[in-house]
């Protein structure tokens, strides 16, 4: 199976560089981080406008809550801070909110806001914003055959099925900002066949310009799905 890739449905992007971002300019991280969350908020809008259908952003990895108490503590903020102030344009522009994770795992404060915000926006029928907080791949793989082999028979399809993106599009690309080039335990199942960008841009300089650049890149590459 061969094709030319066209028009992108579903992005992923590990948002990665708030540190060295704020580092460059000797600011504290937790500046860094806020400007971040702009980057987030206007990229999401830009996603939107642009018509994909979801856009899944990494968060708040596993791993993450090795950083500083600290720092944790400011991200946990700040990620409060966008739900409540990003929440009634979610519902005007009919955003569906998707969190994957195991975000239940989080403070019961910010488990409410979540739980609210689901709530809200779970009969929207447009564009989905997907979240993913205290997020590992393997984990959810793990999840995911372990509900599908309680189920019954374990396959492809079945653990598909249960994964935490079950009903969302394909995953077409993956962009990583901040030059690395790794997944970081980052959708490993559904980035099988998922074109890639890195860029060597630090996400809080990240813009629509740099997404659209993105979008179009993957719209002249040949995907071959494993064949010739």
């Amino acid at each position: 199976m061969s094709e030319t890739s066209s028009k992108a449905r579903h992005v992923a992007i590990i948002m990665d560089g708030n540190g060295r971002w704020a580092k460059k300019r000797h600011l504290p991280r937790a500046v860094g981080h806020q400007r971040g969350v702009e980057a987030v908020r206007s990229v999401s809008r830009a996603a939107r406008a642009m018509g994909l259908e979801a856009l899944t952003l990494y968060a708040f990895s596993t791993e993450n809550w090795r950083r500083p108490e600290d720092e944790v503590s400011a991200l946990m903020g700040l990620l409060k801070h966008f739900i409540q102030s990003d929440l009634a344009e979610f519902v005007r522009d009919n955003v569906r909110l998707k969190i994957i994770g195991e975000w239940r795992g989080l403070a019961p404060d910010v488990v409410a806001l979540i739980d609210d915000a689901l709530e809200r926006t779970k009969a929207n029928t447009g564009p989905a914003l997907v979240v993913a907080l205290n997020y590992g791949s393997q984990d959810e793989i793990a999840r995911a055959a372990a509900k599908a082999a309680a189920k019954g028979a374990v396959s492809v399809e079945s653990i598909e099925a249960e994964l935490d993106t079950a009903g969302l599009p394909p995953l077409d690309l993956l962009i990583r900002t901040s030059g690395e080039v790794r997944l970081s335990n980052f959708l490993l199942w559904q980035a099988a066949y998922a074109e890639m960008v890195f860029t060597d841009t630090l996400w809080p300089d990240f813009t629509p310009a740099h997404l659209e650049e993105a979008l179009k890149e993957f719209a002249g590459r040949e995907r071959r799905y494993g064949g010739r």
